[in-house]
């Protein structure tokens, strides 16, 4: 244990997955499998994980259920953030937010488009609060599941982030 009392100590928090999708099974859902890794291995638990239908209601119904209870601190989804006609996640959700984390989305195509080019303006990631819950919409590809948690989310879900992170709002955020 350190003696800096300006050292925080880490707050593992309870993490929902949703991989949104018409075609993923738990067989083949390396996206949902690859956050469910990288959140355990940060020392989160996780809440639960879900495949849902690409169906703007059933994904509402499911992230609502997070929503109300208690014990989920975030939900990460996966899938559904393109431009395609089925594509709905972003209108699922933001019908949800109490309020909306414009950066998120602007910060996660700025970063991933070092990584995959202009090919990044096609994605609608999303990043809110809705009843103390922290919600991020990333897209389906196993790539932008682990830029995501790696280059954003890992960090403001992360108490010992300085200047500042999430985590230390979430006593305030239903003020």
């Amino acid at each position: 244990m350190s003696n800096n009392p300006n050292e925080r100590t880490f707050k593992p928090l309870t993490i929902a997955i949703m991989t949104v999708s018409d075609t993923r099974t738990e067989a083949n859902d390396k996206s949902g499998d690859t956050l469910v890794k990288l959140l355990t291995r940060a020392g989160h638990k996780l809440a639960g994980k879900r495949i849902i239908p690409d169906d703007i209601y059933q994904i509402r119904a499911a992230a609502s259920e997070w929503i109300a209870d208690d014990a989920v601190n975030a939900v990460i989804t996966t899938g559904g953030t393109g431009i395609t006609g089925r594509d709905s996640t972003p209108e699922a959700i933001k019908a949800l937010l109490d309020k909306e984390i414009e950066g998120f989305g602007e910060v996660f195509r700025a970063v991933s488009f070092d990584e995959i080019g202009t090919s990044t303006i096609q994605s609608r990631a999303l990043g809110g609060v809705a009843n103390a819950t922290f919600i991020f919409c990333l897209p389906g590809s196993t790539g932008a599941c682990r830029t995501g948690w790696e280059k954003i989310i890992n960090q403001q879900l992360d108490y010992r982030t300085r200047p500042c992170n999430l985590v230390e709002l979430m006593p305030r955020v239903l003020e």
